[in-house]
């Protein structure tokens, strides 16, 4: 009876060491889930500043200055434009394809 008792005591510790462990890696687990979504956030507003950043780059305006004064385009002048219009043929060809 005695050595029935002390397997029981002995079954009882391990699985009490097997909760507490697995508890602990759980919580181990939470806090590296919740420093990864913090990271995330962090990242969406990187990113959503980034985006931002990007659409006052890229307005026309300033592509315009920056093509007049490193570029030095100049807009043409109405005297040196020749617009060209597609033949009546060549319009029905691009509209068949």
């Amino acid at each position: 009876m005695v050595r029935f008792n002390m397997i029981l005591l002995l079954v009882a510790v391990v699985c009490a060491l097997g909760v507490v462990t697995s508890q602990h890696r759980a919580r181990k687990l939470f806090q590296d889930l919740e420093g990864e979504q913090e990271r995330v956030r962090k990242l969406d507003i990187e990113y959503g500043q980034l985006q931002l950043e990007l659409s006052t780059w890229a307005t026309h305006p300033r592509i315009e200055q920056i093509a007049r004064s490193r570029l030095h385009m100049v807009t043409p002048d109405a005297v040196g434009r020749v617009v060209d219009k597609p033949a009546a043929g060549a319009a029905k060809k691009k509209a068949v394809r």
